[in-house]
């Protein structure tokens, strides 16, 4: 170890313990057995993919663990984890300097510090930003001595937070005209709707996850649903083991507010001097009563209408965390505050490459892929991060990766087996394009995109086993024009067809 005060070198340096940067110092670990390399991380808990699975050529399934650091390094004896979060980045010099006063001089830098929730106001105690494990257990806690919560948002977690809620009143307050619009279309929603307000709950199958809570680190005075403390993004299955249920005997209520969002928000003090009237729980189409109840906290509409709840889930997205990169640094960066990087994952600036939330893909993407701020994608880009690191240190050529030339994501919802191909949404494809559908109401929703006779997108849900046959379609663009709708016709056996 270096005298104090005097800088410590390494050859490979990478900042963020989430999915992109564990993945990255690993395969760069594995490549250069007798370097050393340094992965900061504000966090003592990492996360590390699992039981991982290639379920075709571009899809893959993996659980998401935490581990303490200790377990990383007992794994890769060349990987030093650094616990402090980065104070100042001088790329100029090639040097990271930590908020524990210590500085290092790196030859490659890989940046992977993810991304933060987009909370829709900052510092209101009644509003909950929903991103990681620990957000998760704040509102856990809260959701014990709620009546009523309002969940604004439409991703995938505040699609699952909605579904796993019992015994609460929820408002869902969505900006869409349906539910789950990144993942789905309006139909996929309407077949899962059913799932969102049945009263019995199939049993979820058991989940494999292993926790790891930091001795004493769960009540050091946080305060009420602080999450500014960044923490990692939640797996797919993160709301297992959690038991989210509020006070009420009642299984599940949910009311949906559709395109609208949040124009303002009151405690309980400004609403009272307002003098304006809030509603109860729609209890049908027509249902205006005012509410006699005096609620912490009051969200109104941009549909003007004013709802009081116990608090608020701001489940809105997140912003890459590029902030305490910034100064001083003359990165490029892109329309989502991303750090650009080329399809050799490099920033703007030399030997500085990024992989994972923190990063905006600026290359030109294949057709059917594109990028999203999901899991599976931070594995495959710090993955690849780290090859392209190798390579560069090596003075080698390499080829982008194939998993960057489709677009493929695999995931639950509400208990159903969800796989999303390509275009799925026709993202970008205008209305030149159509739709094909097949549904089973309860069992299966397929949809897939064609333009000109080709296969573009898709959405599965259900036990289809189609997504092998339908990602060889995709890839190989062959024209489908002659089979028309039999394409989709279940007495037909399509995968017989295109093996």
């Amino acid at each position: 170890m270096a005298e104090p005060g005097r800088a410590v070198r390494a050859r490979f340096a990478v900042v963020g313990g989430g999915i992109a940067g564990v993945t990255c110092a690993e395969q760069l670990a594995a490549e250069f057995p007798s370097e050393e390399i340094f992965l900061m991380t504000a966090s003592p808990v990492i996360k590390a993919v699992t039981n991982f699975k290639q379920v075709s050529k571009t899809l893959e399934e993996f659980d998401v663990e935490e581990q303490p650091s200790s377990l990383l390094e007992k794994r890769y004896p060349n990987i030093r984890v650094i616990q402090s979060g980065v104070k100042q980045l001088k790329s100029d010099e090639h040097k990271i300097y930590t908020e524990d006063g210590k500085e290092y001089i790196y030859e490659k830098l890989c940046l992977c510090a993810g991304a933060k929730p987009k909370l829709i106001v900052e510092g209101n105690p009644y509003v909950l930003g929903i991103r990681d494990t620990d957000s998760a257990q704040a509102f856990q806690k809260n959701l014990a001595q709620a009546e009523r919560v309002v969940v604004v948002g439409n991703g995938g977690i505040a699609l699952e937070l909605v579904y796993e809620i019992e015994g609460c009143e929820v408002i869902w307050a969505i900006k869409d005209k349906a539910i789950g619009n990144t993942f789905f279309d309006a139909g996929a929603a309407e077949f899962l709707l059913p799932k969102l307000t049945a009263e019995s709950r199939e049993t979820p199958i058991e989940c494999k996850r292993t926790k790891y809570t930091l001795e004493g680190s769960e009540e050091k005075g946080r305060p009420r649903g602080a999450s500014d403390k960044l923490g990692s993004a939640l797996g797919p299955d993160w709301h297992e083991g959690l038991h989210l249920k509020g006070t009420k005997e009642f299984s599940h209520k949910v009311h949906i507010e559709i395109l609208c969002e949040v124009k303002k928000i009151y405690l309980q003090q400004e609403f009272i001097q307002l003098q304006r009237t809030s509603l109860t729980f729609p209890k049908g189409e027509k249902n205006v009563e005012a509410d006699e109840v005096l609620w912490p906290v009051y969200v109104e509409l941009t549909n003007g209408k004013i709802y009081g709840c116990n608090f608020i889930v701001s489940a809105t997205g997140v912003v890459p965390n590029v902030e305490p990169f910034l100064d001083g640094n003359n990165f490029a960066l892109g329309e989502d505050g991303g750090l650009k990087v080329d399809k050799h994952m490099h920033t703007s600036l030399p030997d500085v490459y990024a992989a994972g939330d923190i990063c905006t893909a600026a290359w030109e993407p294949s057709p059917v892929w594109h990028q999203m701020r999901l899991w599976t994608q931070a594995r495959q880009m710090g993955w690849y991060a780290a090859k392209c690191m190798t390579a560069d240190a090596l003075g080698k050529s390499i080829d982008m990766d194939f998993s960057f030339e489709l677009f493929a994501h695999i995931t639950k919802f509400f208990n159903y087996k969800v796989v999303v191909l390509g275009k799925y949404n026709a993202q970008g494809l205008g209305s030149d394009h159509e739709l094909m559908l097949r549904c089973t109401k309860g069992h299966e929703y397929v949809k897939v995109v064609m333009q000109n006779g080709r296969m573009m997108g898709a959405v599965l849900i259900g036990e289809t086993d189609l997504e092998e046959t339908f990602e060889n379609l995709i890839l190989n663009q062959m024209d489908l024009s002659a089979y028309g709708e039999d394409l989709l016709n279940p007495d037909i056996d399509i995968e017989d067809y295109f093996d």
